[in-house]
C-alpha cells in the first residue's frame, strides 16, 4: 500500500534539500512548483489564460512568463493573488492527482507531496474552497528554520535586502505555526548533516508501516 505524505515548510527553510534527499532515498517526490513551470511554460493553455487575466506585460520577448513581473503584481494583492490561484491551482492539483495515481499503480512504497503553501491550502479548503491533491496525504512534515535563519539565507541566495527578505516570510503562515501543526518535523537550522541524519530516520519511519 503506498503511503502518502505532504512535504511543506517557508521560504529559506530548506525545503527542496529534504525533498531531495527523500527522493534519494526511495521516494516519490511530486513537486507541485515544478508542475507548475511545465504547466506556465511557453505557448501552454495555462499561460495564455494568465496573460489574458494579467496583461501581456508578464510575459517576456521569448513568450515565457516573467515571473518576477508577475510576483510583483500579486504581492501585497490579496485581489490578485487570489485571481492567480483560482487559474492555476485546479489545474496543479489535477495533474498532482494524476501523478499520484500513476505512482500508486506502480506500487511505490512512499509518495512525498512538495507542496509550499500546504497548510494555507488546507485552511482555505476548511472555509470552503474544494478538495485538493493534498488531502491525500495522511500526514503532514514540516522542514523548520527559525525566522531569523530564513532571512539571512534569503540574503545570502537571492541578495535582497532585509526588508523584502521579511516581508517574503511575514506574506506566508509563520513557520512557528507551521511546526505546530506538522505531524513530523524536520528542523534545517542546523549542519547538513544533522539533516540527512533526520531524513533517513523519518524515511524508515514511513516505510516501515
Amino acid at each position: 500500500m503506498t503511503r502518502v505524505v505532504g512535504l511543506t515548510g517557508g521560504i529559506g527553510t530548506g525545503k527542496s534539500t529534504v525533498g531531495r534527499l527523500l527522493s534519494a532515498l526511495g521516494a516519490v517526490l511530486i513537486d507541485s512548483d515544478a508542475i507548475v513551470r511545465e504547466l506556465q511554460a511557453p505557448a501552454t493553455p495555462l499561460l495564455a489564460r494568465i496573460a489574458e487575466g494579467f496583461g501581456a506585460e508578464i510575459l517576456l520577448p521569448d513568450g515565457s512568463l516573467d515571473r518576477a513581473r508577475l510576483g510583483q503584481l500579486v504581492f501585497g494583492d490579496d485581489a490578485a493573488r487570489a485571481r492567480l490561484e483560482a487559474l492555476v491551482h485546479p489545474v496543479v492539483s489535477r495533474e498532482t492527482l494524476r501523478r499520484l495515481e500513476a505512482a500508486r499503480a506502480a506500487g511505490a512504497a512512499l509518495v512525498v507531496l512538495d507542496i509550499p503553501l500546504l497548510l494555507e491550502g488546507r485552511a482555505g479548503r476548511a472555509a470552503g474552497a474544494g478538495r485538493a491533491a493534498s488531502d491525500s496525504a495522511s500526514a503532514v512534515i514540516v522542514v523548520y528554520a527559525p525566522e531569523a535563519t530564513q532571512i539571512e539565507r534569503q540574503i545570502l541566495r537571492d541578495g535582497v535586502s532585509r526588508e523584502h527578505a521579511l516581508a517574503r516570510v511575514r506574506a506566508q503562515l509563520s513557520i512557528e505555526e507551521k511546526r505546530k501543526r506538522a505531524d513530523y518535523v524536520i528542523d534545517n537550522s542546523g549542519a547538513l548533516e544533522d539533516t540527512e541524519r533526520q531524513v533517513r530516520e523519518l524515511y524508515a519511519e514511513l516505510t516501515a508501516r
